[in-house]
């Protein structure tokens, strides 16, 4: 999710950094692969992203370096073939660029807001990404946990990130229980990232999570880097446990 509730950019974006084209340039030279579907989600941010409200309309000259690029360096993060759920994706941010960058993976995409679940459907199609991504209309916390879809589908998802969605001790009750044992959450955050992470230990801790570790990622791509909170889903719940 990329913009607060009356359009304006999340707290969590990061600052300027270089010139537009050049975080495109500079994401195309290490994706090339991806040109094409990359530049055709950036337009529809840029139409019926803005239009709908999804981005705000001063953000339409900033895309790549703050929003599309910014996102797509996450997968760096991601093993091969992983399967990945994001949670409140809004206007497809991380998942989209990351599904677009990283054709071996295969994206869950949960919105609970008819309008951006709409624009989500309609991208999918758009980009040619209907075989491998879905997009969920839900609230992190109406998923199972860990979140399983039909039984004929691939495992569990192994990772689960969110961007701008909420302060890391509410995300992480939100979605750490969404993650498997073995897999990770992955939360795009800003300055903030290493007293947020302080703050949500005793959460995380109690939720099955490991130490949160802060990485910077995209170096060279985006400027400044991205910053991800990563943590490990190391054991079930307490109250799982207890359950069991």
């Amino acid at each position: 999710m990329t913009t607060s509730g009356d359009g304006t950019v999340s707290r969590e974006t990061p600052g300027p950094g270089r010139t537009d084209a050049g975080a495109r340039d500079a994401l195309v030279r290490r994706f090339p692969d991806a040109e094409a579907g990359l530049d055709a989600f950036t337009e529809l941010l840029r139409g019926p992203g803005v239009e709908r409200g999804l981005i705000g309309p001063r953000e339409a000259t900033r895309l790549w370096e703050r929003h599309v690029a910014n996102s797509a360096v996450v997968s760096e993060l991601i093993a091969e073939g992983a399967r990945v759920v994001d949670v409140g994706s809004g206007a497809g941010l991380p998942g989209l660029p990351m599904a677009l960058v990283r054709p071996d993976l295969s994206v869950v995409l949960v919105e609970p807001l008819l309008r951006r679940w709409t624009f989500l459907q309609e991208a999918v199609v758009a980009l040619g990404l209907a075989d491998r991504v879905e997009v969920v209309r839900a609230r992190a916390e109406e998923l199972p946990r860990p979140f399983l879809a039909d039984p004929g589908r691939p495992a569990p998802a192994s990772v689960v990130t969110a961007r701008a969605v909420a302060p890391l001790d509410r995300l992480v009750a939100w979605t750490l229980p969404l993650v498997p044992v073995g897999g990770e959450l992955l939360a795009l955050k800003g300055d903030n990232a290493e007293q947020e992470a302080r703050s949500a230990q005793g959460t995380i801790s109690g939720l099955g999570g490991g130490a949160p570790r802060v990485v910077r990622c995209g170096v060279g791509v985006v400027e400044p880097p991205t910053t991800v909170v990563r943590i490990a889903r190391l054991r079930p719940a307490r109250d799982e446990r207890v359950a069991r």
